[in-house]
């Protein structure tokens, strides 16, 4: 194999790391973002329950003035009726405590339902609060260890770089000019070997000059067709 080929082989491998490792790094930022959403989730569920079990309390606590404010006037009407002569205001007054004593009737009833609500609520604040400590727990763990692998995947893709351009710049400028350009087009297969007189890039048949042309390696040799460049070694089949 030609000294040329092999040096453009191990620029390929250099090439191949480095789009794998530019690949995982644009998944770190997706994959943290689906970390903290689960968090944010759970976080969100805590506070629709906090947000509800509020209401709720705070409606009781408003029945609760009501009543209070109705007890009250009941005790004035009673005043009132206990000083009145006249039959007719004496049932007025009675009337309106009935009606009064009606809605804090209704008004009981309501609390208690909003009581149990709130004891409900209660045990769900309870609840998610755990589950979201939890889940936060969890998640803090986790992007603490994607942080982690993000840094090294920079550091790796560094080392990368920093190796592929100390090799390219001991390989012939022209050469690697050839490979570049195929590079931009055909992705990481830029050099493919040859197998039964095909193109291990496009898998085309080689017209017989190019075949024999690559099989004696005596220079760089170009796929007819894709434009990748050729190699052939003595274990490849003619």
């Amino acid at each position: 194999m030609l000294p040329i080929i092999e040096g453009l082989l191990v620029l390929q491998d250099r090439d191949r790391r480095m789009i794998r490792l530019r690949a995982e790094l644009e998944t770190v930022g997706p994959q943290r973002t689906l970390l903290r959403g689960k968090s944010s989730g759970a976080q969100a569920a805590l506070d629709d329950a906090k947000r509800r079990l509020g209401a709720a309390e705070s409606e009781r606590k408003a029945l609760e003035l009501e009543a209070s404010s109705l007890r009250q006037r009941i005790q004035k009407l009673q005043g009132e009726q206990q000083a009145t002569r006249s039959n007719d205001q004496y049932k007025a007054f009675q009337h309106q405590i009935e009606s009064n004593e009606a809605d804090i009737r209704r008004i009981e009833d309501r609390e208690i339902e909003l009581m149990e609500r709130v004891e409900a609520l209660s045990k769900e604040v309870h609840a998610a609060g755990a589950v979201a400590t939890a889940q936060r727990k969890e998640t803090d763990q986790q992007v603490a260890d994607v942080d982690a692998r993000e840094a090294n995947l920079k550091a790796e893709l560094a080392s990368v770089i920093e190796q592929r351009a100390q090799h390219a710049a001991s390989l012939d400028p022209a050469a690697v000019g050839r490979y570049e350009r195929i590079l931009k087009t055909r992705g990481d297969n830029v050099v493919v070997g040859v197998n039964r007189q095909t193109c291990g890039g496009c898998h085309v048949k080689l017209p017989m000059q190019v075949f024999l042309h690559a099989k004696a390696q005596n220079d760089l040799v170009n796929c007819s067709n894709c434009g990748r460049l050729l190699y052939y070694t003595r274990d490849m089949e003619a």
